[in-house]
């Protein structure tokens, strides 16, 4: 391939000696206004910049030349509106004038006088700066002419350059950030090992970036639902896979370890939030939409990336949609393109067991105290946990925040806990969190275990708390 390349390459030597003669290093923004033609490239463009830089110094040496010639001491040259520029000269030297002086205006103590020379000076200084303007232009004009005659050998030529641009990036970035050759074929299957991001690796610092295995094909692994808090790389791994398979088909090394890449026919994606405002769209409408397009056109041979489907609305609509969203994409009949679809509702994490090709993966958390620490690390296997709190605090909210915020997580579970216990009855509504009067006691009374010292209790005090329970439950 460079061996073609070489041999087809055309260095256009011609035309660059034809720009590199003609044309200054800097032109103006416009053609129309002068500068653009280099010196030494036309004898006339170069007598009339010399005509508006040295006019003066030419009316200088010719007024010297005169004098020396014509004998006339306090001979002159002069300016004004109406006649131009003209030689004065006194009363006393009139014997003195030469023939080839043309008087043009007589004074009471001098006339003056023009000359052929003086003319055409005058008319270069004059004239000077518009007629460079004009004719930059005509040669600038006539120039283009030249090199759009030979715009086929140009275009070939980028092409040529622009192709050899991109094997060379392709392989400095290959040898300096450790990527792989990766197997591209028509299976289906996407594997991926040790996969990185080959943005955000750059970013952070050299050997911390955690890499992640994928695998998707068309059978049982069609669908990967993935869980796990915020901030804890859901968002960069979806990424750097649907990035991996792309650049593996245009002909890249990929940041993996190794990769085995089945042939897509379109990569979508659904991440982040944008609104339309312009179009009176909201975020929800603007992420709904797009999911259409992408349940519309996808096929078996895709790869769809949907990153938290239906969190702009309410969270039993969203979870809605969302289940709906997973059923459509696993089905083979419908749609059945690999997917990664990351989301915050745990509930999803059923479909392993009821959908053929759906699997379970999350990120790995480990705790320490009241510490969270992210893995980064896709593990097979969903999560109920979001550590939102926690991210909370590690964005900086203030620790009063945090701890109430603690205080009404455990509350709300708790009641949720309860209420959750013979209040679903079939044909019959029942409000998120709501719940009956018995409930209520058992939520009060755990609200009261919650503040008792058992380290400080005596058995005495353990009997009496145990007396008031039971008087609450009656």
């Amino acid at each position: 391939m460079l061996k073609n390349l070489y041999a087809e390459l055309d260095l256009c030597e011609d035309l660059f000696e034809l720009i590199d003669k003609a044309i200054v290093e800097e032109p103006p923004i416009t053609v129309t206004e002068g500068g653009i033609i280099k010196k030494g490239y036309n004898e006339e463009v170069d007598e009339l910049k010399k005509a508006t830089t040295e006019g003066k110094n030419w009316l200088l040496e010719l007024e010297a030349k005169e004098k020396e010639q014509t004998g006339i001491k306090n001979l002159k040259v002069g300016f004004n509106k109406v006649f131009g520029y003209f030689f004065e000269v006194t009363k006393s030297y009139l014997n003195l004038v030469p023939d080839r002086f043309i008087r043009k205006q007589t004074l009471t103590n001098a006339e003056r006088y023009i000359t052929e020379e003086l003319n055409e000076i005058e008319s270069k200084i004059l004239g000077s700066e518009d007629r460079i303007v004009t004719l930059e232009y005509n040669l600038f004009v006539e120039i283009r002419k030249t090199l759009a005659a030979n715009i086929a050998r140009l275009q070939k030529t980028a092409n040529i350059i622009a192709i050899l641009d991109t094997l060379i990036s392709f392989a400095t970035v290959a040898q300096d950030l450790n990527y792989v050759r990766p197997v591209v074929d028509d299976s289906g299957i996407l594997d991926i090992k040790g996969g990185r991001h080959p943005v955000i690796e750059k970013m952070i610092d050299t050997g911390s970036f955690v890499d992640n295995d994928t695998y998707l094909d068309k059978e049982d692994d069609r669908l990967a639902i993935i869980t796990g808090p915020n901030m804890a790389g859901k968002s960069t791994y979806m990424r750097q896979v649907a990035l991996i398979t792309l650049m593996a088909q245009i002909g890249c090394f990929v940041p993996a370890t190794s990769a085995r890449i089945g042939v897509v026919d379109k990569i979508f994606t659904r991440v982040g939030a944008s609104d339309d405002l312009s179009m009176g769209q909201s975020t929800f409408m603007v992420e709904m939409m797009e999911v259409a397009t992408i349940l519309r056109e996808a096929t078996p041979n895709s790869l769809v990336i949907l990153d938290e489907i239906g969190r702009g609305t309410s969270t039993y609509d969203g979870l809605s949609i969302a289940w709906a969203v997973v059923e459509h994409m696993a089905n083979k009949e419908k749609c059945g393109a690999k997917t990664l679809f990351a989301t915050h509702y745990h509930e999803l994490t059923e479909l392993e067991n009821k959908i053929e090709g759906v699997k379970n993966y999350s990120i790995a958390v480990k705790e320490k105290g009241e510490d969270v620490i992210f893995l980064r690390k896709i593990v097979p296997g969903g999560t109920d946990e979001s550590y939102g709190i926690h991210v909370a605090k590690l964005a900086g909210v203030p620790q009063t925040v945090v701890k109430r915020s603690n205080e009404i997580l455990k509350s709300l579970e708790r009641k949720s806990m309860l209420g959750n216990k013979n209040v679903e009855k079939e044909n019959k509504k029942v409000m998120a969190g709501q719940l009956d009067l018995y409930n209520y006691k058992l939520a009060e009374i755990a609200h009261e275990l919650d503040k008792v010292n058992l380290n400080e209790l005596t058995p005495i005090d353990a009997l009496n708390v145990l007396s008031k329970m039971k008087e609450k439950m009656q």
